[in-house]
């Protein structure tokens, strides 16, 4: 199977100071991996490496195949590259549907296949993105990315801070990007159990390097691996919380 995303030797960071250290995956097309770890390890310094948006100081980034890692952002999004900020930066003062319609590139995602996607943003096509919840602003935030028609999706902790009933909403909208779409996914998260049922691979980082590149289901079902990498246990594991 092609690799869709291939990451070897990656040292990147901010300014002189290193992040990441000798990373390297790789994600098959239409695949999705999970990333993992404890705070602070450099999960959103990988999903701003990928994109651009950090100091690379070597290695190699390829994408279906061709190096990127010396393009600028809009290069790579240009290529087909997606991001989700873990801050969402919605436009506060734009509509929903503005928000949207800001990232419409050519391809078969559009405002009508989101808001079916998402069918409260829909209903809330002319709020205001400072009017809507937190929630909304996640869906807002993963629509606008869709817009782009992007081949590769970035989310970086799309659960985070959300309520239950949203949490499952959004995890039934991954699995149909990742079940019935050509995308292929990178998903940092600190729900572990939760993202390791929805991906097929994940990575754990640890100070910046990688403790752990295996399938989901071995890491899922392997307690003291989960504790040992992520400080989950046993009742964390069952409940989903970490």
């Amino acid at each position: 199977m092609t690799d869709a995303l291939k990451l070897s030797g990656v040292r990147a960071g901010y300014g002189e100071t290193i992040v990441l250290e000798d990373v390297g995956f790789a994600v098959p097309e239409r695949g999705a991996i999970a990333v993992l770890g404890r705070n602070g390890v450099g999960k959103t310094t990988l999903l701003a490496t990928i994109m651009g948006l950090t100091t690379f100081h070597s290695g190699v980034i390829e994408y279906q195949g061709r190096p990127i890692e010396r393009l600028p952002v809009y290069e790579r999004s240009r290529l087909g590259l997606g991001y989700v900020p873990q801050e969402r930066e919605i436009f506060p003062s734009l509509s929903v549907e503005e928000n949207l319609m800001v990232a419409v590139r050519p391809g078969h995602w559009n405002v009508e296949r989101v808001y079916d996607l998402f069918p409260r943003l829909a209903e809330r096509r002319s709020h205001l993105g400072n009017q809507i919840s937190g929630g909304e602003q996640q869906m807002l935030a993963i629509g606008r990315a869709l817009m782009g028609n992007p081949g590769l999706l970035l989310m970086d902790e799309p659960l985070e801070g959300l309520a239950p009933i949203i949490v499952e909403s959004l995890l039934r909208m991954l699995q149909r990007l990742i079940r019935e779409d050509s995308l292929t996914v990178v998903l940092v998260e600190q729900h572990a159990k939760l993202v390791l049922e929805v991906t097929q691979s994940a990575i754990v980082l640890n100070r910046g390097r990688i403790a752990y590149w295996g399938s989901s289901s071995t890491l899922l079902g392997d307690r003291a691996a989960l504790e040992a990498h992520l400080g989950v246990s046993d009742r964390a594991a069952a409940t989903g919380r970490d």
